[in-house]
């Protein structure tokens, strides 16, 4: 792959990373207007999720900020923001429904997420070194520092794979959950469906925009991989 080729590669990037982002905000801000017909809130979508599959050791939290919401699954607790644990929107209820997937995926020992869990200590490091390893080899033209560099952000770009199947897997088990529990009608399964989405692509942007940075370190590195 030419240079040039590698270069646009990596705007494209870039690019449609700040776009999905964009559209992410978008959606949900579209949906989290439009209440869900049952009157649930997030926490009680996540609680009835959680319940029906029998899990039981799962503490449901509000934490601060928008789309902060996540499950920690080193303590067991599903952490919805503010903007979904008490509201009864369509964003709230799709958003909370993902994250009670994380943790059915949890209480199933699902190998998917074990692998991404196992995978965080090299996320951290590659997030927090690569690029500034990286940039330091460039400007001291050492191929041993770059390569270093590189294959530290090589993690980050690992773990940022690793999580798309598991962030596909927890949306479907959310739509299924939601069905199961008569919370979804062909208008809200359309919304739920597309703050899902939305929210996958996110993951999938950010993969594709770690491996152009890795192109364009290769790029820019090119002839110095020797040193």
């Amino acid at each position: 792959m030419s240079t040039g080729l590698i270069y646009l590669v990596g705007a494209i990037a870039f690019g449609g990373s700040y776009l999905v982002r964009w559209w992410l905000k978008r959606t949900y801000a579209t949906w989290s207007l439009v209440p869900n017909q049952y009157g649930v809130t997030g926490a009680q979508t996540a609680a009835a999720i959680l319940a029906d599959h029998g899990v039981s050791n799962v503490q449901i939290q509000q934490v601060r900020g928008a789309l902060t919401d996540h499950y920690d699954p080193t303590k067991d607790i599903l952490r919805l923001s503010q903007s979904n644990f008490g509201s009864t929107s369509v964003a709230a209820m799709a958003v909370s429904a993902h994250e009670a997937g994380h943790a059915l995926q949890d209480a199933s020992e699902d190998l998917r997420l074990r692998l991404r869990r196992f995978l965080v200590p090299l996320a951290a490091l590659g997030a927090r070194f690569g690029p500034m390893v990286a940039v330091v080899g460039l400007m001291m033209n050492s191929g041993f520092v770059l390569r270093l560099g590189v294959l530290l952000f090589a993690g980050m770009m690992v773990f940022q794979l690793a999580t798309l199947p598991v962030e596909i897997n927890a949306s479907r088990r959310a739509l299924e959950s939601l069905e199961r529990l008569g919370l979804s009608d062909p208008e809200q399964r359309a919304g739920v469906q597309r703050v899902l989405t939305a929210a996958a692509l996110t993951y999938v942007a950010a993969a594709a925009t770690s491996i152009a940075y890795v192109l364009t370190l290769l790029a820019r590195g090119r002839g110095r991989f020797v040193v």
